[in-house]
């Protein structure tokens, strides 16, 4: 017997994966579980798809064509909405950013191991935030000092582990860093300069068509064709219980790994320096 290998476009596998897995996920949650009437007799079991979209807010057309795998744009607030109305845990939900295409393309390049030495570097930063990334803003590695001072950065966990998905896709983004147009556009100038020893791979042009499908803010920086080379910046965020923190970022070369870059923040002033230990999670 001869077997036959799918004629289907990768993306078109994901969109039919992720229909199958939406509406296993429905089909374990009843009405009752949302305190809602089951009514009379249901030909199939679980949720409906209309009142999936009602308790997720979406409209019932859009996510009936997210379930059947049709080519359309899946925000990760709305995917968000879909995730918690599902109750899918941090496995689940990271499963359906992959399968919707809502996340970085991860590959062997960008997620290298970074050597042992940069590493123990890295963590010995600490208690001064510092992480390495590449040139596509992926995070290799963070210290302990980093993780605690965005821990609150978004409003479910992470799930992208790269910067600048990490400030356009998240919506309390611009309420946490003041200075977030500025910062972002120049993250998005930064990533425009590394492109053009990147045009045409295959890695680089999926990611930039996956987060420009997400972020019209994004698309729009994009668009400009600015480029921006690595400099010393002032940030500030706004954290639950310091308060704001306000931080110059220094970027360092990472010989061993190509194209990457260790960031350390260093506290701007006194304030920030008193109040960092209140970011720490012990």
């Amino acid at each position: 017997m001869v077997a036959f290998e799918s004629k289907q476009a990768p993306s078109e596998r994901r969109r039919e994966e992720l229909g199958k897995f939406l509406r296993v996920r429905r089909a374990k949650l009843t009405p009752e579980d949302f305190g809602m009437p089951g009514g009379p007799r249901r030909r199939t079991p679980g949720l409906r798809r209309e009142e999936v979209a009602l308790l997720a807010g979406v409209g019932v057309t859009w996510y009936t064509w997210l379930e059947q795998g049709r080519q359309i744009n899946a925000s990760t607030q709305v995917l968000d909405a879909v995730a918690r109305t599902l109750r899918l845990d941090h496995a689940e939900r990271q499963h359906l950013y992959w399968l919707a295409e809502a996340a970085p393309l991860l590959t062997g390049t960008a997620r290298c191991a970074l050597p042992e030495a940069v590493r123990e570097i890295v963590h010995s930063l600490d208690p001064l935030p510092a992480v390495v990334t590449n040139a596509r803003f992926d995070i290799l590695e963070s210290n302990g000092a980093h993780e605690d001072l965005f821990r609150h950065w978004h409003s479910l966990p992470c799930i992208h582990k790269n910067t600048l998905w990490c400030c356009v896709t998240e919506p309390t983004a611009r309420e946490k860093f003041p200075q977030y147009e500025d910062e972002v556009r120049y993250l998005v100038a930064r990533l425009r300069a590394s492109y053009a020893r990147h045009v045409g791979d295959p890695d680089w042009e999926e990611d930039i068509r996956r987060l420009s499908s997400l972020s019209r803010e994004f698309a729009d920086l994009w668009a400009r064709h600015e480029v921006a080379e690595p400099e010393p910046r002032i940030r500030t965020f706004i954290h639950p219980l310091a308060g704001p923190l306000t931080f110059t970022s220094n970027e360092l070369e990472v010989p061993a790994t190509p194209s990457a870059r260790l960031a350390v923040y260093t506290p701007a002033d006194e304030r920030t320096r008193e109040m960092l230990p209140l970011t720490r999670a012990s």
